[in-house]
């Protein structure tokens, strides 16, 4: 067995980053509000799932570690 083989392997992202260098200044400024956009959405998200998993907790009466 190599290193490779007991090294942990990155899960593969679920983005494609776009080539940076082509893009002017007001496309990178249009990509950078896209990505922020994309980042409420999912902290809104988390905050959702976070709220159903402590009404569980406090249903079931566990502690929030879950």
């Amino acid at each position: 067995m190599t290193d490779d083989d007991e090294t942990p392997k990155k899960p593969p992202s679920r983005l494609t980053p776009p080539l940076l260098d082509p893009m002017g200044l007001a496309e990178l400024t249009a990509y950078r509000e896209e990505l922020r956009a994309e980042i409420t959405r999912v902290e809104v998200e988390m905050t959702r799932k976070q709220g159903h998993r402590d009404a569980a907790n406090a249903f079931f009466r566990r502690g929030p570690e879950g």
